[in-house]
């Protein structure tokens, strides 16, 4: 009987429903969860067809801003495995991610889902990781990855740990933590350090809410933890001034951007203030140092806030990066790690506000 892939629609949530729970004791998705996904952009939701019945579906998550993808969930009727749906599904995910300018795929897979695990690697899939207790079920994932787009160089990245940032306002912090964790084992990050850090860094104000981290209000905590750091910035103004309306509030931004100055001419810390290139910032990978860089997140959630994130690799295409915020849409800590930026992406991504902010934070060891 021959298999038809399509798009998923709205009529077939009565199908999808049935299936997952044919093929699935745990971690399931529901039949609301069916629902977003049919109706939501960023993403691909296929399904296998055979005489009207639905034998399998395929849903891929397409994150916003990046040219990443994830295989979310893959699913076979029992009574079709074998047959070679899920490798229909699969080619079929594959050209749409590609279709949708993503350059990876990236997918989780059970330990002892040896079909699984011999279908992915068949198809060219890599193992770069294992996640313990991964599933509701308490079983260990295996973590895969594809380049499904040109392939010119190897990824070359540094052993980053990620930090999930604990409040709204500390992603300064988070990422900061993470760099000094990679450059240093024996530094321990915690969420008191966590807090302790945005207070050394924070502008006090920002245009709602608490006031974000300084560059050089990092570049300085970092420096009293016994770390080597520079900054870059493309302007000699005060930082974040223009989202501040109250005038008095504006004076205490001055006051905390010009102190921040003294101290690091104090400390000895060198500032570059020039536009930091990606030629730059991958020179400095390579000679030992982790940059954490400032971008805005307009291009994946339309917020426009200044956002911080940490460098952990780069190739030909791309530079990858380490987000401490899993924002909606991510659906886990997995899709935070090695984000793949695409450097046309990056020159946007990297240049805040109107007046096109540019800065990172450059650690090296002590």
């Amino acid at each position: 009987m021959s298999v038809f892939i399509r798009p998923a629609l709205l009529a077939d949530l009565d199908q999808l429903v049935a299936l997952e729970k044919a093929c699935f004791d745990t971690d399931r998705l529901s039949r609301r969860s069916f629902k977003h996904w049919i109706t939501t952009e960023h993403r691909a939701l296929l399904v296998a067809e055979q005489d009207s019945v639905i034998s399998g579906y395929v849903l891929i998550i397409y994150h916003p801003g990046t040219r990443l993808a994830r295989v979310y969930s893959l699913a076979v009727a029992p009574k079709q495995r074998g047959t070679g749906i899920a490798k229909l599904l699969m080619s079929a995910g594959e050209q749409a991610a590609t279709d949708a300018g993503r350059l990876y795929l990236r997918l989780e897979v059970s330990v002892d889902n040896t079909s699984a695990i011999k279908l992915y690697e068949s198809l060219g899939y890599q193992k770069f990781g294992i996640y313990r207790d991964y599933y509701e079920d308490h079983k260990d994932a295996l973590r895969y990855q594809k380049r499904i787009r040109r392939y010119r160089d190897t990824l070359q990245h540094r052993s980053v740990h990620w930090l999930r940032q604990t409040t709204p306002f500390t992603c300064g912090p988070a990422s900061l933590m993470m760099a000094m964790h990679g450059l240093n084992r024996d530094y321990q990050p915690s969420q008191e350090e966590e807090i302790n850090l945005w207070r050394e860094a924070t502008t006090i104000f920002m245009t709602s809410g608490h006031g974000g981290c300084h560059p050089i209000g990092l570049a300085l905590a970092a420096k009293r933890r016994h770390f080597t750091v520079e900054v870059w910035v493309n302007q000699t103004g005060t930082l974040f001034i223009d989202g501040v309306r109250n005038e008095d509030k504006k004076q205490v931004v001055e006051l905390v951007d010009s102190c921040f100055k003294r101290e690091a001419q104090e400390q000895g810390i060198k500032i570059h203030y020039a536009n930091i290139s990606r030629n730059e910032l991958i020179n400095a990978f390579k000679s030992g140092a982790i940059p954490l860089i400032l971008i805005s997140t307009f291009q994946m959630d339309r917020k426009k806030a200044p956002h911080w994130v940490v460098m952990s690799g780069f190739d030909d295409d791309c530079l990858y990066m380490h987000d401490p915020d899993p924002e909606e849409g991510r659906q886990s800590e997995l899709d935070c790690q090695f984000i793949p930026i695409a450097c046309e992406d990056f020159e946007r991504m990297s240049s805040f506000g109107k007046n096109r902010l540019r800065t990172a934070v450059i650690i090296w060891p002590g």
